[in-house]
């Protein structure tokens, strides 16, 4: 089964790919979406859109796993941005054909360390230990995004073991 986290926004849209074979987890791809932050805003979706669609084509996964929406009182715009990409990452899964899920970042953190107010730091840490990648050369963003693909494995796919 090959599963594809997206951890979405506008500036940067984290993905991993992972395939997991009779619970062995493997890394197929990581790495971040950064739009050309001049662009008009259709022209960002367009370019995330596009990058999707040609990862999903490449690596064929039958799971897209996103993480929830999550709008702080604060940074009440970051809501309705966020929702522009996440209505372009569902229109790819609608368009490919892919079965898409949906989690929370607290959950995922809490399956993954057991602990639902885990950093950002502390999932790349435990992420690039997992799967035995450099944490240095991992952004936060693709962190977040392996974490979700990692996640919905271990929640839905019966438990996963390094490989």
């Amino acid at each position: 089964m090959i599963i594809m986290g997206i951890d979405p926004g506008l500036r940067a849209t984290g993905y991993g790919v992972v395939e997991c074979k009779q619970s062995l987890v493997s890394l197929l791809e990581v790495g971040t979406i950064e739009p050309k932050q001049k662009e008009l805003l259709q022209n960002r979706l367009k370019t995330i859109h596009d990058v999707l669609d040609e990862l999903i084509i490449e690596h064929g996964p039958q799971t897209l796993v996103l993480e929830k929406l999550y709008a702080h009182y604060n940074h009440p715009i970051t809501a309705s941005t966020l929702g522009h990409v996440r209505g372009v990452i569902c229109l790819v899964c609608a368009q490919r054909g892919l079965q898409l899920v949906e989690y929370s970042v607290k959950r995922i953190r809490q399956v993954l360390t057991g602990n639902g107010n885990a950093s950002k730091v502390q999932i790349r840490r435990f992420v690039a230990s997992f799967l035995a990648i450099d944490e240095a050369k991992l952004s936060l963003d693709a962190s977040d995004a392996l974490a979700l693909a990692l996640g919905y494995i271990r929640v839905d796919g019966g438990g996963v073991r390094r490989p």
